[in-house]
């Protein structure tokens, strides 16, 4: 199904042809100026260079062939030369009735679907999340979900990080703690210790374990020689080592997946860097044989400026002078593991915009050494900073890093407060609904902002049930549902109409002409994997809904045919809300 704006200008298009002009000047964008009307063309403007001729004069042409068009009710042709153009009210209902009945509204499937690999989250591992996990992983499921909801396949990868001295560091600790654990004991007759079954440690202790270790590491140079030789046996295959490794993995993880969860986000790969070790030699091998890495002050590099390049683009170091890979070198491993697993058509990399020259040095290796296939697209989308109202990064009261948890707690506290006392909600239902409610604050708060951007982070504005925020689009939602109950109980589920009727106010049609541009909006959200553009839809959208609401006596009308046309209505407007929340990555409670 075309999208709206396809279908008007193509009938815009037609008449710039009839005329004896270029069809491709019939371009229809929604008006800059709705005080005057709906739509507009510009055509004659771009048109009046390439036939010599005054726009104005073009314009009059191209409106005198609209004498008795089914798609617009009026087309005005104004000084210098505009076309104003206002909508037919049967072709703005027709289009509804034909979007109520296709599938996904009418959004049309790509004929060959490609596949994507999504890199976002990156936590550490025996590390807590914080805030600073919280956008990669609000921004990363609610591109996933518009990548699949677009139709292609996308692949959603955690990419840990989960190997080299952060592990030595948590494994000496634990030596240090625990001396008596198996995991250290010496192998006897080449035959490693029985293992426990449960780890000798809670995700807690590992939370403090890592900065301690850390901080030990950098006052006793002891103790960090001891960390970089555990790293390197952890790393060798040491059995004890790797399995107690495999139990700081399996613990974090388990911790990892209980926060996601309560953010509704998910991953279809675990993966980490480990994951790609076994791949790191052999590519770097192959990048001295083809003359692509070279030693620089005993670092291997390999060189990615271009003459092109406004500003200066450092080396990308392979290998550090001590042999030891970096991030780099962990990233373009993990490139040739997902080519040569996925063979993908796009990889997006989602993290924080201050890592931009880490990817392009990245991107530009792999280009140059053949690591990716050559039709593949390598894109980094970069977010900005979640603030604090005092313009700083977020911190805790006390000014400490705040644990991700915490402040989904903080969140589901502050709605909880606000719908106390709501005697509409069953006192039992009240915890699960402040959380839905919640979610909705955080994710909405966040993705409603362009990503590139930093916000302030504010807990009572994102609270909030009017403006600009979740819960005022759950709140359109549930007063929605609630009208459609009440239609089904007086009337019955048999008197469920199917035809949504032409709009009789100004009200009704710019509520139609909203869920009209549904399908061209999850197109560019999609294009663009732009979250923030949706927010700004089902924002417009339930305040045209809202302005319908209040101008409007629906279940109070006597007509019954235009009580179920208006019904017919809200049924359309309700699926339109609740399929853009789920792709966001949220959802709406029954009762508010």
């Amino acid at each position: 199904m075309k999208t709206f704006l396809e279908t008007i200008s193509e009938e815009m298009g037609k008449a710039f042809e009839a005329a004896g002009y270029d069809s491709g000047l019939g371009k229809v964008t929604v008006s800059n100026r709705p005080d005057l009307c709906e739509y507009q063309c510009n055509g004659a403007m771009a048109g009046a260079k390439q036939y010599h001729k005054a726009p104005i004069m073009i314009a009059e042409e191209v409106a005198a062939a609209f004498a008795d068009s089914p798609v617009f009710a009026k087309v005005e042709a104004v000084k210098p030369g505009f076309l104003n153009l206002t909508i037919r009210e049967s072709f703005i209902s027709d289009y509804l009735n034909e979007m109520r009945e296709a599938e996904k509204f009418g959004l049309e499937h790509p004929e060959v679907p490609k596949r994507i690999i999504l890199d976002y989250g990156g936590p550490n591992i025996a590390k807590p999340l914080h805030v600073g996990h919280m956008r990669s992983a609000v921004i990363g499921e609610a591109m996933k979900r518009i990548i699949r909801y677009h139709g292609e396949e996308c692949i959603g990868d955690i990419h840990m990080g989960d190997w080299g001295l952060q592990m030595g560091l948590v494994i000496t600790e634990l030596k240090h703690r625990f001396p008596d654990l198996p995991y250290f004991a010496p192998s006897a007759d080449g035959e490693s210790p029985a293992y426990p079954e449960e780890a000798p440690f809670t995700v807690s202790d590992l939370e403090e374990i890592y900065p301690a270790a850390s901080a030990k590491s950098k006052e006793d140079e002891a103790y960090y020689k001891e960390a970089m030789e555990n790293t390197h046996r952890l790393q060798e295959g040491d059995p004890g080592l790797h399995a107690l490794w495999e139990k700081i993995i399996e613990v974090s993880v388990t911790d990892m997946k209980r926060n996601y969860a309560n953010l509704n986000v998910d991953f279809d790969l675990w993966n980490g860097e480990s994951t790609v070790q076994p791949l790191i030699p052999g590519m770097v091998e192959k990048m001295k044989e083809d003359g692509y890495a070279h030693e620089s002050e005993g670092a291997l590099i390999v060189d990615v400026a271009q003459e092109s390049d406004s500003k200066e683009i450092p080396p990308c170091i392979i290998l550090k002078s001590d042999g030891a890979a970096l991030y780099t070198t962990t990233d373009l491993a993990t490139i040739l593991d997902r080519e040569q697993q996925y063979h993908p058509d796009e990889m997006v990399y989602i993290t924080d915009k201050r890592q931009e020259l880490h990817f392009t040095q990245v991107f530009r290796t792999a280009e140059k050494t053949g690591i990716k296939a050559p039709a593949t697209i390598l894109r980094h989308i970069g977010f900005g900073t979640m603030n604090g109202k005092d313009g700083k990064p977020f911190k805790t009261r006390a000014g400490g890093v705040m644990r991700l948890e915490s402040l989904i707690e903080d969140i589901n506290e502050e709605m909880r407060g606000k719908i106390a006392g709501n005697d509409a909600i069953p006192e039992e239902e009240r915890e699960a609904t402040a959380k839905i409610i919640a979610l909705a604050a955080l994710k909405y708060g966040d993705l409603s902002n362009q990503a590139s951007k930093d916000y302030i982070f504010d807990i009572e504005r994102f609270t909030s049930f009017e403006g600009d925020t979740g819960p005022y689009i759950l709140y359109t939602i549930v007063r929605i549902k609630s009208i459609l109950n009440k239609y089904t109980e007086s009337c019955g589920a048999a008197a469920l109409p199917v035809q949504i009727r032409e709009p009789e106010s100004a009200q009704e049609k710019a509520l139609m002409l909203d869920i009209a541009q549904f399908n061209a909006v999850m197109e560019d959200a999609y294009q663009n994997l732009a979250p923030h553009r949706l927010c700004a839809y089902i924002y417009q959208l339930s305040n045209d809904f809202n302005s319908f609401y209040h101008s409007t006596r629906i279940l109070a009308e006597e007509d019954q045919e235009k009580k179920a046309g208006w019904i017919a209505l809200l049924q359309l407007t309700k699926s339109i809300l609740e399929t853009v929340i789920d792709v966001l990555g949220f959802s709406a409670p029954e009762k508010m």
